[in-house]
Order: structure tokens, then sequence, then C-alpha cells
């Protein structure tokens, strides 16, 4: 006899390609339900919260629409037992399932719960792979095997070549493999931005429901209007705005920071990357004909730089997240304790680039790689900020954070916690590269240019106090020593009123 089959997906798992929708099947249904356990597990943005729902939704609906039996549980069930576990055992004894089948999840404390809980059931359970990414969860651990050293561009190069993305003859298209030194531009408003593909997604339903249940979130939202792409025809519409608008600037500009708009030239695909609604080679692929196309209108180096952030940094952090965890979750080479400064939650702070890139993720639940990296995470990195507390903001307040691409990314990268497996040094700066990238200097009330004394900016002396602090740790680093040569130059006075600018700073994190 055929197994009456249960099978789950998870909010971050809406891949309508997958081959288990491929027809319809009256022994399996599929389970989707709206949990306590993921909304709770940190504090999210009410549009993270309300987009994840939308979309859950719209996927059930079309797989119904398909033939496919499914149970989906909204957060005010009363038939929901707010764990996917207890959810399964529940359902399986309801309606005498003889088997469980669910897509490998992307974050560890989900696939600890899952083979933790199918262990003990006493049905068969046939867990499946997502048939999302282009490498498997081992991939890059295989890679870098006997390796020093796991550098993202030779992981990058090898997936270009497994691919063969942008080559000629083996060769890569333009005689470089990565155009990294003119993805570097400061936008100075010669050309217009392109205005950001949204939608009008009525969620007021489901933000009532979160309310009404007391689910703790935080950020703006406009209920009648949920600007993010809830399904993938949404989804593959944000794809062909940036395709067209985007992308033929967005190499170019990919680093830059402007309050003349929160997007720029990015394309905003990472929400519907990471629930699997956009596959990561379609995506490659309308890039890369589109320089082919329109070789006048995107250039290599648009093209290439878009190319490397999903081929390489993409599946690189996804692999070195599943080489790394459980361990890497507690790395924390500095021993940085302090709190999070409560202006981090409200954007309140007169250092402008911060209280811009805060603002503006409170308000769209988005920011840009660069403003992720180079502002909030600088400063929180600067600041001794517990790794813990920056890992929980930078999961709950962007759309698109689940934690496989959050943790490397916060961890690894922005915060140098795990001393450099990831990143090949701290990303640390002095307002010198915020004013070097951004126009976020000119409306500040503190002054880029002063390291000390009355308006200066708290990011100078904070920098060299960071250095000096782990001078131990870091003067050995052949990417950051120079700047310890032009410390040493410095006046032992100067160096005084550095450091004690910076004290004074340390201090003060919240009304700064």
């Amino acid at each position: 006899m055929r197994e009456k089959s249960l099978r789950l997906i998870m909010g971050d798992q809406l891949n309508s390609k997958h081959s288990w929708f491929r027809r319809p099947d009256d022994r399996v249904t599929y389970l989707m339900a709206e949990v306590r356990q993921e909304t709770d597990y940190v504090k999210h943005h009410i549009q993270k919260i309300a987009a994840f729902f939308a979309a859950m939704r719209a996927f059930a609906k079309k797989l119904k629409a398909g033939g496919h039996r499914v149970i989906y549980l909204t957060l005010d069930d009363p038939d929901n037992r707010q764990f996917i576990d207890e959810n399964i055992r529940h359902l399986i004894r309801k309606h005498g399932f003889t088997a469980v089948g669910y897509m490998l999840p992307d974050e560890y404390r989900l696939d600890l719960q899952f083979r933790q809980f199918t262990e003990n059931l006493a049905i068969p359970v046939h867990p499946v792979d997502s048939e999302h990414f282009l490498t498997d969860r081992g991939d890059v651990a295989d890679f870098f095997s006997g390796k020093k050293t796991f550098r993202m561009e030779s992981f990058y190069r090898h997936m270009r070549k497994r691919y063969n993305v942008l080559l000629e003859s083996g060769k890569p298209v333009g005689g470089k493999w990565n155009f990294d030194p003119e993805n570097r531009g400061k936008y100075d408003g010669r050309i217009p931005l392109p205005r950001p593909r949204t939608f009008r997604n009525d969620v007021r339903g489901i933000v009532s429901m979160v309310d009404r249940m007391q689910v703790a979130s935080f950020g703006d939202i406009d209920p009648g209007r949920l600007i993010w792409p809830v399904d993938r025809s949404q989804a593959l519409a944000v794809l062909d705005a940036f395709i067209r608008e985007g992308l033929p600037h967005f190499g170019t500009y990919q680093d830059a920071m402007t309050e003349s708009g929160w997007a720029l030239f990015h394309s905003r695909l990472s929400f519907a990357l990471n629930t699997k609604m956009l596959s990561p080679m379609e995506v490659i692929r309308r890039a890369v004909a589109a320089y082919q196309n329109r070789p006048d209108a995107v250039t290599i180096a648009q093209v290439e730089g878009f190319v490397r952030q999903i081929l390489g940094w993409r599946e690189y952090m996804r692999g070195m997240y599943w080489h790394l965890m459980p361990e890497f979750a507690a790395m924390n080479i500095f021993n940085h304790s302090e709190p999070l400064p409560g202006w981090y939650w409200t954007g309140k702070t007169r250092m402008n680039c911060l209280c811009h890139a805060i603002s503006q993720s409170l308000h769209y639940a988005y920011a840009h790689h660069i403003q992720r990296l180079m502002v909030t995470g600088n400063f929180a990195l600067l600041a001794g900020i517990a790794p813990e507390d920056v890992d929980a903001w930078y999961l709950g307040i962007y759309i698109d954070a689940v934690e496989w691409v959050e943790k490397p990314n916060t961890r690894g990268m922005s915060q140098f916690a795990d001393g450099g497996i990831i990143a090949t040094k701290p990303y640390v700066s002095s307002a010198r590269y915020i004013h070097a990238m951004s126009d976020y200097c000119r409306s500040c009330s503190y002054r880029h240019a002063l390291k000390y004394g009355e308006g200066a900016c708290p990011f100078n002396s904070l920098y060299w106090a960071f250095l000096t602090r782990h001078r131990d740790l870091l003067a050995k680093n052949p990417r950051i020593s120079v700047m310890y040569r032009t410390w040493d130059r410095m006046a032992p006075a100067e160096q005084t009123r550095i450091i004690e600018q910076a004290g004074a700073y340390l201090g003060n994190l919240n009304s700064l």
C-alpha cells in the first residue's frame, strides 16, 4: 500500500519549480504553518513577518489551484500548536499519515530540530533537497579541504567555470575575473535613479492578526500596500525592472550610498531569492543575457559585479555557514560585550550616516550591503558591541534575513568575530570611507574631518581606538598593518587626544 504522506513546506521554501509539485497526488498532503516558533525566536520587522506570511498564503493558494492537497494553519488557527514538530505530530494522529517528508532546511537550528523530532517518529521520514542552491551544503568545505584559507575569490572562479558563466574558451570575458575596482563609484546624481518596482499588497488582515496575537515586532508598515513581492509573478516583475533599469549602472554604483534614494540601482531580489520564489541561476542567466544582447547599455563591469554577488558570495556564505556551525554562532575573538545602542531601534542619532541607514531600514526593512557592512556594522564593531546583539538586530530588521546568510555576513564579515576565517581583515573605517562613498557627511551634525574636539565624527576616534585596543590580534594582518605605521607616526599628544575622545564617546554611546 502506498504511503499517505504529510510534506512540510517552510516559509523560505516557496520553490514552485520543485519536483514535489510536478503533479498532484491524492496520497500527499502539504503542510504550511505560521507558527510562534518562527515569529518569536528574534524580534522581527513587521514587514518581514507580513511578507513571509503573505508569500506563504499565496503559495498555498497556488498549490491548491493546481490540485494539490494543502493544510494551511494561520497563526490564529485554534488547531495550530505553534511549533513545527508539534503540528506534525498532531496531524499524524488526526489524519493517519504513514510517512513524513520535508525539504532540508537552510538554518542549523531547524535542521537540528527536524532531525531530533523525526528520530522518534514511528513512521518513515523522507528529507529531500530544496532544489534551489547551485551547491550542496558541503561543497564549499570540500572545495577548501586541505587549504589554509577560505577565500571567496577562488571559489567564485571555480563556480564560474563549473557553470560556464561569463567565459569565452575557458577564459573570463573581459580579460579579468573580477571588476571590483570599477564597482566603487560615488553617486553624483548625474544619472537619474530608477523608481523601485514595488507593489500594493494588502496585508491588513495579517497585521491585524499579528497584533491580536501580541507578536512583538518593530518597524514601519502601510498594511494596505506592502511593497515587497509575495508571489513568483511579482518577483519576476522586480527582476524585469532591475534588468531593464538597474543593471546598466549596478556595478559602478553598487557600493555607493546616498540620501537621494533608498534603492539606488540595486536589484532588491534578495527576499524573492531567499524565499526561493526565484532561482539563482535564472537570475544570473537573465543578467548575462542582458549583457550579451545590450552590450552598449550593460558593460562587463556591471554584470560581473552582479554575478559575483549571486554566484560567488551567496553560495560561498551559505557553504561557510554549514561548514562552521554550530561553533560559529559563539565566535567572538575580540570578546566584545557592549549592548547595542538604543538608537539602532529608532534611528534617532545625530550621526547622519547611521540615522539615514537605520531609518531607511525601519521604514523599508531594507538597506544594501554597504550600508549594512560599512555603516551599521562598522560602527557596531568599532564600539565593541556584543556579536549576539548584532546578530539579533540584523536577523530581525531585514526583509531578506534568514540565518544562513545573516550569520556569516554579520558575525564573520562585518564583526570579524571569527578572527578572519571569512573576511581577510576587519571591515572598519573612519569617516573618510563614508565621506568618499556617500553624501551623508554634508548634512551631519558631526564633522567628518575632525578626529577629536567639538563636533568630531565618532567614527574617527573610535577607529583608531579599536586598532590600538586590538593591536596584538591585528598588527600582523597584511591588509591593515599599514594603519599601525600611520598611528605610530602620530605625535604622542595627538594619540592621547584621539584615545580620550574615543573614551568619551564609548562612555555615552546612547547619546551620540
